[in-house]
């Protein structure tokens, strides 16, 4: 299991800045997700905006692979808590900033697609979709997300195709929304959050979330076990 402690927070004016380090690949395990989660609850209740922020050269390489090529119902517990965590992001009643620090795989590809603005990190660094690559599918929460937020034109490639794409090309095909250089990463995602903390009202902030995004959370939340039953690890490749 991850380490929780892998997750701190402090809070810098208005933005609570939470950031992921476990010294190696920043994995999601359960342990971790329900850090970060609890993480996003405080920031909700004590800032007006969030960055979360990886480590260098990495933001998340995805689910821990040990469990998710583990049993199955380890694999599909943490798959559900990792769409949990993402649609918490997705519908957060704060604007939520990712400083994407150099490599966003699988999950952690698809947490890029939850987050209001994305900062990435300029690099040899890989972000996308690498499961039907590596021999699993990608969940329909992880499909319909990335429809959300990708353009058109990467989707399938993206998507179907487990292409990685480059910080460049993320920044085409829609994971990413800025590329500065690594060392800038952290200080450009807590200042694009201080900003969005600064210009929206929290109140209408979230009536236009629910009204943006609330209906395709709740399609995802109400086909979740559906889209958990259907996924079978061990039959995958």
């Amino acid at each position: 299991m991850g380490d929780p402690a892998a997750v701190t927070s402090r809070l810098e004016g208005d933005v609570a800045v939470i950031t992921l380090d476990d010294g190696k690949a920043n994995a999601l395990s359960m342990d971790v997700i329900e850090a970060v989660s609890a993480a996003l609850d405080d920031a909700a209740r004590t800032a007006k905006a969030a960055a979360l922020i990886g480590r260098e050269g990495r933001f998340s390489a995805g689910f821990d692979l040990k469990v998710m090529t583990g049993d199955l119902a380890g694999a599909r517990n943490l798959l559900g808590r990792g769409a949990e965590l993402g649609l918490e992001i997705f519908t957060a009643p704060i604007p939520v900033v990712l400083g994407v620090t150099g490599h966003a795989l699988a999950m952690g590809g698809i947490l890029t697609t939850c987050a209001d603005l994305r900062i990435g990190a300029q690099g040899p660094y890989k972000l996308g979709l690498n499961e039907v690559a590596i021999g699993m599918p990608v969940p329909v929460f992880g499909v319909e997300l990335c429809r959300d937020r990708l353009a058109k034109r990467w989707f399938t490639r993206c998507v179907q195709h487990a292409h990685l794409c480059t910080p460049d090309e993320a920044l085409d095909a829609g994971f990413l929304d800025e590329v500065v250089e690594l060392d800038a990463v952290a200080d450009r995602a807590v200042e694009a959050a201080a900003a969005l903390a600064a210009t929206v009202h929290p109140g209408p902030f979230r009536l236009t979330r629910k009204n943006c995004r609330a209906g395709l959370a709740e399609q995802l939340r109400a086909s979740l076990a559906e889209d958990l039953a259907l996924f079978d690890v061990a039959g995958a490749g």
